[in-house]
């Protein structure tokens, strides 16, 4: 599975790192002296791309757009993302004429002539005046097929993936954009065969959709923060859709930061900021009355779970001293409680993606100094990750977490030292059985 991630549009990440990891009163600050450049040079253009936001902003061509697109192969087979604040249309069949005519006759005659392709396209229109066969066939299949996989349906009573999204995405350019890469990501998914293809379709819109973002996420308010919210999960998914990279272990790299953590502590940042007014409306939480406890058939193997929990538990209280002991026991309390609600999913027998509130959960809720512990890979931070890689696992029906489990776990193996791999022979010999 690592070679799933091995085209991840990584600029587009250190784009959204960029503004993720500055706080609130360092955003502030940015924003002011951004402001203060714009009034002292409101002629120069600012390179921002796809298009200079000054000449968007006055609706005139920019000629950073044209020189950029210009070097593109006319013959790419991806299909280029759209942006903000403009109208679709489809672009012009090859067999149109480049000039539009004023009769209606000709207009007709080019309107009827339907030829299949088969040779490569026509130069495209400039990206913020298109909307591609490619990219409506991508729309056609998140609303029809891949929403299905992303919620819950029985709980998801305002239709949030089928209908909300895609409304929003009309509005909100990143939402519409990185829809797009989770549908493309499907497509790949179910089409092995042309996985290449649409992972390129989905890396476009997964860039540009990390662009916008990055462009109102500045901006954040109590009108739009329901938006920029959706957009951080829908990235937060796309990059779980891509599959494993090597070296990154979601909470922990051995490059640096980990690309997903800085992700979650986007998200965190967004919720803590409004988190009454983004979960209210069509994105209220709502109860799944189906899960109702642990039935009697699990509850003997979750029984042994909490065991194995308590067990490594003691170990780490007998190792550390009395400064991150409580830390590590944090920790592994709220795990046992996330290890029962679980196995609550489980007995309702739910599909993969619905643990994803008790998976994710569980590093959301962890204090920062524990998560700077398993970013340095403090080994006894590592030994309880492993054990959370048992959730991980209950999510394997998920397509888009395919792989995951083993993935971090057998990072978990290589960065620890052979002393402590007797105490995750059990996560490890669970997830890899």
């Amino acid at each position: 599975m690592d070679n799933h991630g091995k085209s991840t549009p990584l600029k587009g990440l250190r784009i959204l790192r960029s503004i993720f990891c500055l706080s609130p009163k360092q955003r502030d600050s940015t924003k002011s002296e951004t402001l203060h450049g714009n009034l002292t040079n409101s002629c120069q253009c600012d390179e921002t791309k796809p298009a200079c936001v000054k000449c968007t902003n006055h609706s005139i061509e920019c000629d950073f757009l044209t020189a950029e697109t210009s070097s593109l192969s006319p013959a790419s087979s991806v299909s280029q993302p759209i942006s903000s604040n403009t109208r679709f249309r489809f672009k012009p069949s090859k067999y149109q004429s480049s000039k539009r005519s004023s009769s209606v006759t000709s207009t007709r005659q080019a309107s009827q002539e339907v030829v299949p392709r088969s040779e490569p396209a026509v130069p495209e229109l400039p990206q913020q005046e298109t909307l591609s066969f490619d990219d409506l066939r991508l729309f056609h299949h998140f609303v029809t097929e891949t929403y299905r996989t992303l919620a819950d349906q029985s709980t998801d009573r305002n239709r949030v993936w089928q209908c909300r999204i895609p409304e929003w995405g009309f509005s909100t350019p990143s939402i519409f954009h990185l829809m797009l890469a989770m549908s493309a990501l499907h497509k790949g998914h179910l089409n092995q065969d042309q996985r290449d293809q649409y992972v390129m379709q989905a890396d476009a819109h997964f860039t540009f959709g990390i662009r916008s973002v990055s462009a109102i996420l500045s901006r954040l308010n109590a009108d739009n923060c329901q938006l920029i919210y959706m957009s951080a999960v829908l990235i937060c998914f796309v990059y779980f859709a891509h599959g494993p990279r090597p070296g990154e272990y979601l909470v922990f790299s051995q490059t640096g930061k980990a690309e997903w953590l800085v992700l979650m502590r986007g998200v965190r940042s967004i919720l803590m900021s409004h988190h009454d007014r983004i979960f209210s409306g069509v994105l209220e939480i709502q109860d799944d009355p189906t899960i109702q406890g642990v039935s009697p058939s699990l509850q003997d193997e979750l029984r042994g779970h909490l065991s194995r929990i308590e067990g490594v538990q003691l170990f780490i209280q007998a190792q550390v001293g009395v400064d991150h002991c409580e830390i590590y026991s944090g920790a592994l309390d709220n795990l046992k409680e996330m290890f029962e609600e679980a196995y609550q999913i489980y007995s309702a027998e739910k599909d993969g993606t619905c643990y994803m509130s008790v998976v994710v959960g569980w590093i959301y809720r962890r204090p920062e100094e524990f998560i700077c512990l398993l970013e340095g890979r403090d080994p006894y931070s590592l030994v309880i990750l492993a054990y959370w890689c048992v959730l991980l696992k209950f999510m394997g029906s998920s397509w888009m977490m395919i792989g995951w489990d083993r993935h971090v776990i057998g990072g978990i193996q290589e960065c620890l030292a052979s002393e402590f791999h007797p105490y995750i022979e059990w996560p490890v010999g669970v997830i890899c059985s």
